[in-house]
């Protein structure tokens, strides 16, 4: 069976002194009542054939409903979750305004073993934290981003 493969980006920006990072709350019932470790930076699945930083690009703008702002894409590498999913992402440092987010959805069986499908958001919201706060609220795999981004702020 091949690797799973995703493909983010994380967007910063520079507010009074201070970085701050755009993660996004993860959609659905399960995430629902949680804030530490619910939270991951837009990113989603790609195929072996497809550019990952295409894949990143596009799959920002179908978590979020918004285009990335224009800039450098700063490559972070990857990592492996403990499911086995390999993540790549980039960062930029850019701007978007939250209220704008319109997030796309899914459609799973809830509740399990209902046989009921239902309509979910990918995200139910995305937010802007200072790297700290960010890094508490990030799921634990996503945390070796912020590090690697630590060395272009």
């Amino acid at each position: 069976m091949a690797t799973k493969r995703s493909a983010g980006l994380l967007l910063y920006r520079r507010r009074d002194g201070e970085v701050q990072i755009l993660i996004a709350h993860m959609g659905g019932p399960f995430w629902a009542s949680r804030d530490d470790a619910a939270w991951s930076i837009p990113k989603g699945e790609y195929t072996p054939d497809e550019d990952p930083m295409a894949a990143a690009r596009r799959e920002f703008e179908e978590e979020l409903g918004l285009q990335p702002p224009v800039g450098d894409w700063i490559p972070l590498g990857e990592t492996r979750q403990s499911n086995g999913k390999v993540i790549t992402v980039w960062a930029m440092e850019g701007d978007l305004d939250t209220g704008l987010v319109v997030p796309g959805t899914f459609t799973m069986e809830w509740p399990r073993g209902s046989g009921v499908q239902q309509e979910f958001p990918e995200i139910d919201r995305a937010e802007w934290f200072g790297v700290e706060t960010a890094r508490g609220k990030l799921v634990a795999s996503q945390r070796v981003f912020l590090d690697r981004l630590q060395p272009f702020l």
